[in-house]
């Protein structure tokens, strides 16, 4: 304040000392002047029991000039000169006029003399210097004062009100409603201002003047004639009048800058109270969803149908693309957030935030990791699951086929074995039955492989859980007991022929050769047709390839098993030439075999349709088998890029956040650029979830071309995605941190420096032990008794402490600065953390003992407010949070509905509960 009088208020007072003389020249100034000044001596020698009527006549004794100037300045001047000559009046008028460059102001051009001789100009020039210092020039209103901080108040005061618009003290003033504003703004009862008309000034004026001498003790200065009269009132005369209105309400502007202050710091909480509430909510919801996810995701019981598995395996699809980003999204907000309010707390000087039981930051983190655990690998059992499910459709159908074949086969066959038709053949007829059975049993064992197969292929189903397995149990075991049943009836025919094979010995030597040769060719043909039907199941095209090879091979055997036909079929064309050259008496059919040319003519035509057909299904999986492996190419030739590229951009990222490459602006814009160009990388990672969903479509199982999946994919951009947003959150922190505290831009780049330095694995953050180092680097002296330093070490004394500590710093003090840094317990530091701690240590803040002086201001200097006066000073909201959370007084002064605003302050900043 020293400084403000000495240099500020003689720099303010030098132009006025130069007042426009000219301008007095105006007679209607000149008249305005007269009686402002005049009627403002008055306000003040009235105090003194006297008053003029003439002011350059009435000070030329110099009495009643001193007089006033020592009303106004309550301080005793020399002692006047009582002699009637006009010596003794220039010496009175000498004692005033030192007296008022006594107070900083310089004269110029007014002496003694001029005042004595009653000079008008000089004596107004010279009441105009007193206003000015004893009325004016004290006037402070946001950093400015005297003339520019008067105008400040005005215009602040008449802001909200329609028509007025005060920019000059002369004609923003004419019309009136500037004078009835500022009265109506401090004493609404007594004026009526919505009746008020731009268009009658004189009325305006007359009010705001009758209303200022009658209820506000302000002297009527002016004349609303003059004012409406004079093309631009008098600036001195204006200045001088609206001055009366600022001393007037100058108590409701403490009380209303006290009301302020409380306002602000009150916004503050409820702004943290909803942020609080905000973050308990969006962590509940977050919790809730995880908790409902993580039992689906877990469920491992396989369905029976391979649709039911597909539709399970679009629903986790639609659970990574539509369900998981969103809450991505959210849990990577709900950290943001949750920095964002405890930076907020710690430049409020408020207590730093516990969210509830269970919904720490550390908690969703863990709940988020279960949820993620449960997550891992149930993609890949679905694809087992589909995969097995395939396996299973095709041994059933392999075993049904299998199955049906061997049944067919066997129809009758029980009922042949059983028939006794050797007890009235012929010798020859016996013969030809034991041939017969002779073939048969050669046919019951070439089907033995396939019963051994069918078991093969149950036990397989069974082994793999196969739901139907029952049934196939069932069929299974009923062509088993028959096979056994066939060997049993079998073995008991052939002993019944042998036991009349001695009574027979005719023998058709061509029959017995064409059953020999029939009956495994047409074991072969059946095989044959049995392959060439048979389902095929392949991934590769090295598989198909096989498959296609194996195929070629059998192809190229047909010539020799047409050559076996034929033979087969000479030997039958021989026996009918026989029969027909030598009249045989044949009863029935061949009695060596049921196998007969046209069987054999109709299963090799039979055969030599399957060919073509196995040749087009070969050359269709070979064709799907190409376009599969073009679906891994392409997906490998993005994914071989996309990946190296989220490394290089987490590498880069990492890098910007330890960097001090320009201010924190520049690396907050340079995040925001990285950002935009991740953001847009969005539709490459888009384009390759929809080549990796054709490949799943494709039941394409690996890739040989890539070591990427896309579930390392997937992590690694929303990896990307968090650190970038989580980096720019602390930059912005940091940014809020260093304006809140007033740090500057190099204090910034050498706590970075320091911190850098001692974050030696670069994880971007501290041990307590690298945090202490650090600390010491900085020159800050942790002791048992904490105390601040200059910030700074020479070697020496940084060596002594050194050595002196031996790296053991004062554990009281240093577990009091961990608790601040590090409040979660977690025991590393953040950069965040140590400038929060750093800026704290050299910045003050809105404390309790402000809050409780403001709201002893409001209650007119109790110790106790009530509820009127906190709903007359503060904002209805405000004023009735204060009232919800204030307790009642208990004191000895305490009054009915009495308020206890001190520990409601206390309680704000965490000293006490609220």
């Amino acid at each position: 304040m020293d400084h403000y009088d000495s240099q500020q208020t003689n720099d303010y007072m030098q132009p006025e000392e130069d007042w426009d003389r000219d301008l007095l020249l105006d007679p209607a100034w000149e008249k305005q002047q007269r009686k402002t000044f005049t009627a403002w001596c008055n306000s003040h020698l009235r105090k003194a029991g006297t008053q003029i009527e003439n002011i350059e006549e009435d000070f030329r004794d110099g009495l009643k000039l001193m007089l006033l100037l020592e009303v106004i300045s309550g301080e005793r001047l020399a002692k006047p000169e009582r002699g009637k000559m006009r010596v003794h009046k220039i010496s009175n008028v000498n004692k005033a006029l030192d007296f008022i460059a006594s107070k900083g102001v310089k004269l110029v051009s007014i002496g003694a003399e001029e005042i004595v001789d009653g000079n008008v100009k000089m004596t107004l020039g010279m009441i105009w210097t007193i206003i000015l210092r004893f009325a004016i020039q004290d006037i402070s209103v946001e950093e400015t004062s005297a003339k520019e901080g008067l105008l400040l108040w005005c215009q602040r005061k008449t802001a909200p009100y329609k028509n007025v618009n005060i920019q000059n003290f002369h004609i923003s003033w004419k019309d009136g409603l500037g004078f009835c504003a500022l009265i109506h703004r401090h004493r609404p009862e007594l004026i009526d201002y919505g009746k008020l008309r731009k268009d009658d000034p004189l009325t305006n004026l007359n009010t705001a003047f009758d209303v200022a001498e009658k209820y506000l003790d302000i002297p009527k200065m002016l004349d609303a004639e003059d004012i409406v009269g004079t093309a631009r009132p008098d600036e001195k005369a204006i200045m001088t009048y609206v001055s009366s209105f600022y001393h007037a309400f100058s108590g409701a502007q403490k009380a209303e800058t006290a009301a302020n202050r409380i306002c602000k710091v009150l916004a503050v909480n409820q702004e943290n109270e909803r942020l609080m509430e905000d973050y308990e909510k969006l962590a509940s919801d977050l919790l809730e969803w995880i908790r409902r996810t993580i039992p689906w995701l877990e469920n491992r019981v396989p369905e029976n149908t391979m649709h039911a598995m597909q539709q399970k395996l679009e629903d986790f699809r639609d659970y990574r693309r539509l369900h998981k980003p969103p809450k991505v999204q959210e849990k990577c907000q709900l950290e943001i957030n949750f920095n964002t309010l405890q930076t907020k707390l710690r430049l409020s000087n408020r207590p730093a935030f516990m969210p509830s039981e269970g919904r720490m930051v550390s908690d969703i983190n863990n709940a988020w990791g279960c949820l993620e655990q449960a997550e891992k690998g149930y993609e890949e059992w679905l694809l087992n699951e589909i995969r097995r499910l395939e396996r299973l459709d095709h041994l059933a159908e392999k075993f049904r086929q299998k199955a049906s074949i061997h049944e067919a086969w066997t129809d009758g066959k029980e009922a042949m074995l059983r028939h006794k038709d050797y007890e009235t053949a012929t010798l020859s007829e016996i013969k030809a039955l034991l041939k017969k059975h002779e073939a048969f049993e050669s046919d019951l064992a070439a089907h033995q492989d396939r019963v051994e197969q069918i078991a093969a292929i149950a036990q397989e189903l069974n082994e793999l859980d196969y739901y139907d397995s029952p049934s196939v149990n069932a069929r299974c075991q009923r062509i088993c007991d028959q096979w056994d049943n066939l060997g049993a009836l079998t073995q008991k025919r052939r002993e019944a022929l042998e036991r009349t094979e001695k009574l027979l010995e005719t023998i058709d030597q061509l029959y017995l050769e064409y059953a020999k040769r029939a009956a495994p060719f047409n074991n072969w043909m059946e095989g044959a047709m049995e392959d060439l039907q048979d389902t095929f199941i392949v991934h590769t095209i090295e598989e198909i390839q096989g498959l296609t090879t194996a195929h070629e091979q059998f192809k190229a055997t047909l010539p020799d098993a047409d050559k076996e036909r034929l033979a087969i079929l000479g030997i039958h064309n021989e026996v009918s030439k026989i029969v027909q050259t030598y009249h045989v008496n044949m009863a029935g059919t061949n009695p060596y075999t049921t196998i007969t040319p046209q069987e054999i003519n109709g299963k090799w035509d039979h055969v030599r349709q399957l060919v073509p057909r196995r040749d087009q299904a070969l050359m269709e999986e070979h064709a799907r088998q190409q376009h599969n492996e073009r679906l891994r190419k392409q997906f490998a030739a993005q994914a071989n890029v996309i990946g190296p590229w989220i490394q290089t951009k987490m590498e880069e990222i990492g890098r910007i956040s330890i960097e001090m490459h320009g201010t924190l602006e520049d690396q907050l814009s340079h995040l925001r650029q990285y950002e935009k160009s991740i953001v847009n990388y969005k539709p490459k990672i888009d384009q390759l979830e929809g080549d990796h969903q054709l490949i799943q479509e494709a039941l394409i199982f690996d890739n040989k071309h890539t070591n990427y999946t896309m579930e390392h994919i997937r992590v690694g951009w929303e990896q990307l995605l968090t650190t970038i947003a989580r980096t720019i959150n602390e930059v912005e922190n940091q940014i809020l941190t260093r304006d809140a505290k007033g740090i500057s831009q190099e204090q910034m780049n050498e706590f970075r420096a320091s911190f850098n330095h001692f974050d030696r694995d670069h994880s971007g953050t501290l041990g307590p032990e690298e945090f202490k180092a650090c600390l010491i680097s900085l020159g800050y002296d942790i002791g048992n008794d904490p105390q601040k330093k200059t910030g700074m070490m020479d070697t020496d004394d940084f060596r002594a402490c050194l050595i002196s500590m031996g790296y053991n710093m004062g554990e009281a003090e240093f577990a009091r600065i961990m608790s601040i840094v590090d409040p979660n317990r977690l025991g590393v530091v953040t950069f965040q953390a140590f400038i929060d701690f750093m800026s704290r240590e050299t910045a003050d803040t809105d404390t309790a003992d402000q809050v409780m002086a403001s709201f002893k201001i409001l209650a007119g200097d109790k110790n106790y407010i009530t509820v009127d006066e906190l709903r007359r000073e503060l904002p209805p909201d405000q004023a009735e949070y204060c009232i919800a959370r204030m307790a009642p007084y208990t004191g000895p002064d305490a009054v009915p509905g009495a308020l206890d605003y001190m520990s409601f302050s206390t309680a704000l900043y965490g000293e006490s509960d609220l």
